[in-house]
């Protein structure tokens, strides 16, 4: 889908498509010579003036949560709120030909998140709730994280020796949620801060496809919140869950 579509009335669907839109600009912007901080600064920019947009003109009723604009906390009393992040993973975006970047695009109504869309417009793929992904049986003979390639927590790295997991470093938050939903990881666990865009859209499309999601102790992820911070999760195939929240509650994240 494109901009020059017309936006889908469904909201998985609408989804869906503002989040290609946002990664076709994306991919223009990458394109136009830009490099380092620039090319971050005209990627984040772009992308969220473009959904901003899109969201004003064909979802003016509902609220908006996105990491690239001011948090109007009149979303705290909406029944319908979007949790955006226009471009997730802002540094792998500026190092072409990186693909381990993405457009997340949640929505949340009522205490629930009930939509998401995760695209990774270099990989020209997009995951979403409908129809929701059918995660393969593992493949690996050990289990495999998903890990940050430039900074893997060291308690993640005491876990992966419990679990006799290998660690599969990778970019941005959401894919590698993704990553798990498409069987190139087994798990992901996060602690030391994240906030509600970073992890909306990518929880929401983990659960669809069938994945375990939840805080490091195990408790619900809560969004749509005063405070916007959500530091820490689990995604992972269900068999995995158990082993990994006991490991948590045992030992810690420090």
């Amino acid at each position: 889908m494109s901009e020059t579509s017309a936006a889908p009335a469904d909201d998985h669907l609408f989804a869906i498509w503002l989040a290609e839109a946002a990664g076709a600009r994306l991919l223009e912007v990458r394109a136009e010579g830009l490099e380092g901080k620039a090319l971050k600064d005209a990627g984040d920019a772009a992308a969220q003036d473009l959904i901003a947009r899109l969201l004003a003109e064909h979802r003016p009723g509902d609220a908006v949560l996105s990491e690239e604009a001011i948090d109007d906390k009149a979303r705290l009393q909406a029944d319908r709120v979007w949790i955006i992040d226009p471009l997730d993973g802002t540094r792998e975006f500026s190092e072409p030909p990186r693909d381990d970047w993405a457009v997340h695009v949640a929505l949340w109504e009522r205490g629930e998140l009930t939509v998401g869309a995760v695209a990774q417009p270099a990989l020209g793929e997009t995951f979403a709730t409908i129809p929701p992904r059918v995660v393969p049986p593992r493949t690996s003979p050990r289990p495999r994280i998903a890990v940050s390639r430039s900074r893997p927590p060291a308690f993640v790295e005491a876990l992966a020796a419990e679990l006799d997991a290998e660690l599969v470093p990778m970019g941005s938050a959401g894919v590698k949620v993704m990553s798990v939903v498409r069987n190139v990881a087994d798990a992901y666990v996060h602690a030391g801060g994240q906030y509600e865009w970073d992890n909306a859209a990518p929880v929401a499309v983990a659960r669809a496809a069938g994945l375990f999601c939840s805080r490091v102790d195990g408790t619900d992820l809560v969004y749509n919140k005063d405070d916007v911070s959500l530091p820490d999760l689990i995604v992972c195939r269900p068999e995995l869950a158990e082993a990994i929240v006991a490991f948590v509650k045992e030992h810690g994240t420090d």
